[in-house]
């Protein structure tokens, strides 16, 4: 048996500007930190032929007949997409778990791909590095699979802790936010976070933001661009430990990124973030794409407990976390070892491009 697993993320600000019909062009810059909520791979031989795939979030089961192409669509795509890449056909049991509801804005489906990319890689006696995995994700997740996603939630996952990543056509950089000693402790405890009860799929509203990015959309341009700078902005204001900056600037941001593409937003949506300013809060958002999913909000020093009655009042729902900085890790391996096999095309074998660096 060989467990891993994956931390899920929340990102302050830049998020879009990590789809590649944005940064290739302009430049993406990301500011999020990881949780201590995961996504869990565990893989097993069973010694028969053929593949097995268990998920307890979507409560379905695949199983691969021997002799047929491994195809990755349908259920559990994602898993198949991986067992393809590493070149693993027959003989592995796969079981996936998560500890946040799936499409709620946490970037828990590449946080998935990245847990079973550490746990295959792993299996298969190969010590990729944190980019190396990454990058891993992202291409399969993009290029293999066509998904209409960006690069942050794999490089967020697979790192851990608080970064600040630049996306550019040259490759990805990673720089770990270096803050005062008394800014993190009021950070998580002024940071709440609240399920708004609603899942969405965030690929239709990602698919409409790359539309009209890519058509030069002259509103969504603008505030892509916007929310690009303001991660320089807030990387900067909680290098000085100046929270109330920080939220001033994810009330900024809030209000750029419903301008990224119809469904970010709703009037529900609205009306609970109005209410959560009111009662004390700074700024906040909806983490992920938007649409549903989790509400951040950063709260003035004393006033977490009003906004949570008042929020909690409409239905949303309190969730309690805490950052983490482990990135993905295998947890146990007690003695799985799977064959080597003839990799594909696009193999987990492939040196670490000299692009990919990180910002010690």
């Amino acid at each position: 048996m060989l467990i891993a697993r994956a931390p899920v993320r929340i990102s302050f600000a830049g998020g879009g500007t990590d789809l590649p019909a944005f940064f290739e062009r302009y430049g993406g810059a990301v500011v999020s930190a990881t949780l201590d909520k995961y996504v869990y791979v565990i893989l097993t031989v069973h010694g028969g032929e053929g593949l097995q795939i268990l998920s307890s979030d979507y409560r379905t089961f695949y199983r691969h007949t021997p002799g047929q192409a491994l195809l990755w669509e349908g259920d559990l795509n994602l898993p198949r997409a991986i067992l393809h890449e590493f070149g693993i056909h027959n003989g592995v049991s796969m079981f996936l778990a998560s500890e946040v509801p799936p499409g709620t804005g946490l970037g828990s489906s590449s946080t998935l791909t990245v847990a079973a990319v550490k746990a295959v890689s792993a299996a298969r006696g190969q010590m990729l590095t944190k980019h190396q995995v990454a990058q891993l994700a992202t291409r399969v997740e993009l290029e293999k699979m066509g998904m209409p996603i960006g690069y942050q939630d794999q490089y967020a996952s697979a790192f851990g802790g608080l970064n600040f990543f630049e996306f550019k056509s040259s490759g990805v950089t990673v720089t770990p936010i270096r803050t005062p000693p008394d800014t993190l402790e009021p950070l998580q405890r002024n940071l709440l976070l609240f399920f708004t009860g609603t899942a969405r799929e965030s690929s239709k509203i990602l698919s409409r933001q790359r539309e009209n990015t890519e058509r030069s959309q002259g509103d969504t341009v603008q505030a892509l661009q916007t929310v690009r700078d303001l991660a320089y902005a807030l990387r900067d204001t909680l290098t000085r430990g100046d929270l109330t900056g920080f939220g001033e600037c994810l009330h900024a941001g809030w209000e750029q990124k419903k301008k990224f593409a119809a469904g970010v937003s709703n009037l529900e949506i609205d009306a609970a973030y109005t209410a959560a300013r009111a009662a004390g809060a700074i700024g906040g958002k909806i983490a992920g794409a938007g649409g549903g999913g989790f509400m951040m909000i950063y709260c003035r020093e004393g006033a977490q407990s009003a906004v949570t009655q008042v929020l909690e009042a409409r239905g949303l729902r309190r969730m309690d976390y805490h950052f983490e900085e482990g990135g993905a890790r295998v947890l146990l391996n007690a003695g799985l070892r799977l064959p080597p096999t003839t990799p594909t095309d696009n193999t987990a074998t492939d040196p670490l491009p000299p692009e990919a660096r990180e910002t010690p």
